[in-house]
């Protein structure tokens, strides 16, 4: 696997989101729903595809409790099987929603406040001080911001060996002001132009278009994305496929939501060409 450049994802690969991003989701359900979905329901709605950006994941997994309210018979696992069968992402969601009796949905409709939750997600995740710097008004509630509690997963050296033998890049959902956070904690300088954030695109993993184009402005043919994602791995596929110039490489990183002997399998289900339990692997696997 010899390449000439890595892009790397951050959540779950450079940093821990698991008692932030993730811990956001369930809570700012709860908050605006008066209920919320398990963890693990977090990761499957991740598996179904489609919700790179955790907006969106909370909108679905708020539209389900709604709907489980009202009387949709699908349990978590069930409902997102059916969400992926129909394509991921909240459009999927919302058809499989559509099982529901049509004053049901409406009821549904009525309650699924979307700019609450995301008020209420943003609040959470960025606390007081940077919800006033980075969305511009007072935040709905006061919280200290989970932003704060994301450990880093990537050694210094890691960073120092990568950036020193490839050309290095950045794809993520994040938007590009809390995608600079993570990289300034981690030390990981990438030029605006070797980065792709939510701002940048609007198809999202894992529409192939932005790795291809990193892979373009880097001049590379053999190019690997890490990433702890299922759609991580079906980006640098579809890419594979769209741009038949050069060799894309999709690693699964299990340091995110897939973990252990069940995320390998899940990741070789995807297609993914080589499994590492950390980013700190990718040097050796890719010397």
């Amino acid at each position: 696997m010899q390449v000439d450049a890595v892009v790397l994802d951050i959540d779950g690969v450079l940093v821990d989101v698991g008692d932030s991003y993730r811990r956001a989701i369930i809570e700012s359900v709860d908050r605006v729903c008066g209920k919320t979905i398990e963890r693990d329901t977090v990761q499957a709605f991740k598996d179904a595809g489609g919700f790179n950006n955790d907006w969106e994941l909370t909108d679905a997994a708020a539209l389900y409790v709604l709907a489980r309210r009202e009387g949709l018979g699908l349990d978590p696992v069930a409902f997102t099987d059916r969400v992926a069968e129909a394509g991921g992402g909240l459009a999927a969601a919302k058809a499989v929603v559509g099982d529901l009796p049509r004053v049901a949905q409406a009821r549904v409709r009525d309650q699924w406040d979307t700019e609450r939750l995301r008020e209420t997600f943003q609040a959470l995740y960025l606390g007081e001080e940077l919800y006033r710097e980075l969305e511009g008004g007072e935040p709905p509630l006061s919280a200290p911001g989970y932003i704060h509690d994301e450990p880093t997963l990537v050694r210094s050296e890691t960073i120092g060996d990568l950036t020193e033998r490839f050309d290095v890049g950045v794809l993520t959902g994040r938007p590009a002001a809390e995608a600079e956070i993570a990289l300034e904690r981690v030390g990981l300088d990438v030029p605006e132009d070797r980065r792709f954030t939510m701002d940048d695109w609007e198809e999202g993993k894992p529409h192939p278009r932005a790795l291809v184009e990193l892979a373009e402005r880097f001049g590379a043919e053999r190019v690997a994305f890490a990433g702890d994602t299922l759609d991580d791995v079906r980006t640098a596929r579809n890419a594979d496929d769209e741009d038949a110039g050069r060799v894309y490489y999709g690693l699964g990183v299990l340091t995110g939501g897939l973990t252990g002997e069940d995320g390998r399998r899940k990741f070789a289900e995807n297609g993914a060409d080589a499994v590492v339990d950390d980013v700190n692997e990718l040097v050796g696997l890719l010397e």
